[in-house]
């Protein structure tokens, strides 16, 4: 979240508690009926604590200005609270059954909320309930003097790009709107924290790997190829593509190895999927390519290109690419296919990488 815009919420707290209220508090009830009963939500970015009531029990108020976590547990005595950054809430994974995050998101820079999101993914159970509002608009923009809080940082968020964001993040939309009837347009979404992989992708990438789907075992496993018997990690490291086993945060932060899946949708094996699924998955990886720019986009297995885009395609660099930006295709690292030697695809990695530019080990 935007550093100066949180040191503005901090110093600000009392008076930002005089001067707004619970907008939406029917939103907030329906928010939470659809969360079980007992779970933990939270209140993401909770400010002084106007929804607290609305959104039922167990509670927690989490926001990043601790001023405003101390507001709102003065308001609301006896709920707990934690001053965190939006996207790492520290709660064991699988925890929450909802997060309710009502015009936070919108003070995070785009580059960052797919990851954000993704740590949302994560701290949800399977089922969890994500209700979020932020403003829409096209760009980004900082507030001036006629802001009552001014030099806050503020997103702006269009329909199909938050949605793709959610679908990437392994979110399932149940609704979607935008709101007219106010000075700033707003959008909101309510969705369903699906048993599927969230992306780890951000500006800056080197290299962009995209899988064919996430099996239930990775999607359990919340780690993209973790199937004992898969070898793309143990291809990836002797490429010199990450240093850290199984770590798709590692690979993101200190190598520039994203990390997505053409369908979203998690299978036993990636034959249950049809043309249908690919050629719909494939449309937003498009879409998150031509946005984030990586090197180069290395898809792991020539089923999606071939139902997508070439039915005849073989191994290796792809001719027009994708959204600009060149494509490597390789053999599946699926243990099934074991004519594939992890010699074989450590060496297709290591041709990605250099489409990429820099090299196997460059970061």
């Amino acid at each position: 979240m935007d550093r100066a815009t949180v040191e503005i919420y901090q110093r600000s707290a009392a008076e930002y508690a005089a001067r707004r209220r619970a907008q939406h508090p029917d939103r907030a009830a329906a928010f939470a009926a659809r969360v079980p009963p007992g779970a933990v939500r939270v209140d993401l970015g909770c400010g002084p604590g106007h929804y607290l009531p609305h959104l039922g029990a167990p509670v927690v108020a989490a926001d990043a200005a601790p001023a405003m976590v101390a507001e709102a547990r003065r308001r609301h005595p006896g709920t707990p609270g934690v001053a965190c950054d939006l996207g790492t809430l520290p709660v064991r994974a699988g925890s929450l059954g909802g997060v309710w995050a009502s015009k936070c998101l919108q003070h995070v820079d785009r580059g960052a909320l797919p990851g954000v999101l993704g740590g949302l993914h994560r701290a949800l159970a399977v089922g969890g309930v994500l209700d979020l509002t932020v403003f829409a608009g096209e760009g980004e923009d900082t507030s001036g003097p006629d802001d009552d809080f001014p030099g806050r940082r503020f997103t702006w968020w269009e329909p199909e790009p938050l949605a793709d964001l959610l679908v990437g993040a392994g979110f399932t939309i149940e609704e979607a709107t935008a709101d007219s009837g106010h000075p700033h347009a707003r959008l909101t979404a309510r969705a369903v924290r699906a048993r599927t992989l969230p992306d780890t992708v951000a500006p800056g990438m080197r290299l962009l790997v995209c899988g064919l789907n996430p099996s239930l075992y990775a999607a359990d496993a919340g780690i993209g190829f973790a199937r004992p018997g898969n070898r793309f990690w143990p291809a990836a490291l002797a490429a010199g593509l990450v240093t850290v086993d199984r770590s798709p945060e590692r690979a993101l932060a200190d190598h520039g190895i994203g990390m997505t899946d053409i369908v979203k949708r998690a299978t036993v094996a990636a034959a249950e999927l049809n043309r249908a699924e690919y050629v719909a998955g494939l449309e937003r990886v498009e879409r998150l390519v031509r946005w984030l720019r990586p090197g180069a986009v290395c898809f792991v297995g020539l089923a999606g290109w071939r139902a997508a885009v070439d039915r005849r395609a073989q191994a290796g660099v792809q001719p027009g690419g994708l959204g600009g930006v060149p494509v490597y295709v390789m053999p599946s690292t699926s243990g099934l296919n074991a004519a594939c030697s992890l010699a074989t695809l450590t060496d297709h990695l290591r041709s990605a990488a250099a489409l990429a530019g820099g090299g196997a080990g460059a970061g």
